[in-house]
């Protein structure tokens, strides 16, 4: 039994460049067609397409089957989609001119391959050479250090509707043919296309990262540039046990600033309401959010329920941006913003939540315990403490996602770190919380929440 009337397996898998794959001969393109075709027919609910692993014909990609027939079609181009459709889809019959005819001899060719395949993987393994997976491993960073160079000098908005490397080196100010070779290699990685010298963004260069686009991510993706400063510092680090180029936010510089407040922006506003949610408002009037940064949960918190009012704790510096994103919101009578120091200031009294997102990885384990006294001496009775952040497992392994924000915290910061649940538990029980408990949401962090007594 199929749920649908067609399933398609289409490959999509990338080998190593030199070697033939359904990647390198343009899978991408022509999986992206096929969607947009069955979509554009009203043949989605009746077509599931799956892009896949190899399909034992890499000379000849892209490679495509269809089930529940298993009609085998190859060296597909984005021009036979349409025919497909019509006549396999929507007609009911294989379109004959694409599809393999020989089953005996396709399966012949696919055995060939897999055996050469094989040969190849026992030949690597007996001269010892890395794997494939390991290699891309170290060597991921030279794309990634190519794209936020192309992000950090604003590239894409140079390129506009398309310029050489010339007309964009002379509009970001940097040297013609350095500015030619970055861009060959933006090409080369699918963020630019170049026809007859000139360069032209990709949809995704477009959508993400040209001044001005309604999803443009410029300004959170800075915050990645200077990450990758305090990251090279790595090995100096591990080395020291703390940071060896750490500056606290207010001695940062205002470009910085504003980047690193953009990204969590950013990662806050899908995030803040489902938050809010989880949470719940129906006990909260007075809420305090220490370390409020663009004011994204502040503003998640006072949607939720029109009375809430909210008071935003943050540095001098940054409550001009959240005061912005505050206005814009429509809700600058009912939250107040507050200068004041999260590692040290009293945060006054009678709160029926105190929120704390994203701030425990920046302490150490004494910071911690003295910042949540502080929130418990600031919170009425039977009110709540909620912390957002990276929860690591007893074994502190896993999620991967923090344990290599460990280390983020490790070259950026004198104590920072982040911590289990027994950890977060230890420390609000010594504060005087009770009724502590973790609350898992998707994504990378997680919630602690604890009562007053």
């Amino acid at each position: 039994m199929s749920p649908f009337r067609y399933h398609v397996f289409i490959c999509d898998q990338g080998k190593p460049e030199g070697m033939p794959c359904c990647a390198a001969r343009g899978s991408a393109r022509v999986i992206e067609v096929l969607r947009r075709e069955v979509a554009a027919q009203g043949l989605s609910n009746e077509v599931q397409i799956t892009a896949c692993g190899s399909l034992g014909l890499c000379d000849r990609g892209p490679n495509m089957v269809v089930y529940p027939e298993g009609t085998w079609y190859s060296n597909l181009t984005p021009q036979d989609i349409p025919e497909i459709v019509r006549t396999h889809f929507q007609g009911g019959s294989p379109a004959v001119r694409l599809a393999h005819q020989d089953a005996p001899a396709l399966k012949a060719e696919i055995l060939s391959q897999r055996e050469k395949m094989l040969a190849a993987q026992r030949s690597r393994e007996a001269a010892g050479v890395l794997p494939d997976e390991v290699s891309n491993t170290l060597r991921a960073f030279q794309e990634s250090r190519v794209l936020l160079t192309a992000v950090e000098m604003d590239l894409f908005s140079a390129v506009g509707s398309g310029a050489g490397a010339q007309e964009v080196s002379g509009r970001i100010g940097s040297h013609p043919r350095a500015t030619e070779m970055l861009m060959n290699a933006l090409t080369g990685m699918g963020w630019l296309r170049k026809q007859d010298n000139i360069f032209f963004n990709t949809p995704l260069g477009t959508r993400f990262f040209v001044a001005g686009s309604a999803d443009d991510a410029r300004a959170p993706t800075l915050h990645l540039v200077y990450l990758w400063n305090t990251w090279s510092t790595l090995t100096a680090s591990v080395r020291a046990g703390t940071a060896v180029f750490q500056r606290e936010m207010a001695d940062r510089g205002e470009e910085w600033r504003q980047a690193f407040i953009a990204a969590m922006h950013r990662n806050a506003q899908t995030r803040a309401p489902q938050v809010a949610n989880t949470v719940g408002t129906e006990e909260v009037n007075r809420m305090l959010d220490v370390g409020g940064g663009s004011g994204a949960y502040s503003i998640a918190f006072a949607n939720a329920k029109p009375s809430l009012q909210v008071v935003l704790l943050d540095l001098a510096q940054v409550l001009p941006i959240a005061e912005g994103h505050i206005a814009r919101a429509g809700l600058a009578g009912r939250i107040q913003t507050r200068a004041g120091d999260l590692r040290a200031d009293k945060f006054g009294e009678g709160y029926d939540l105190v929120f704390v997102s994203a701030i425990c990885h920046m302490l150490g384990p004494e910071e911690n315990k003295d910042l949540l006294k502080r929130c418990h001496e600031a919170l009425a009775p039977n009110g709540r403490v909620v912390i957002q952040d990276f929860i690591l497992e007893p074994d502190r392994t896993a999620p991967k996602s923090a344990a290599l924000f460990a280390l983020n915290m490790l070259v950026g910061t004198a104590n920072g770190n982040t911590y289990t649940e027994t950890e977060y538990a230890a420390w609000l029980g010594e504060a005087g919380f009770r009724e502590v408990r973790q609350m898992r949401l998707p994504g990378p962090a997680g919630l602690i929440v604890g009562r007053r007594g």
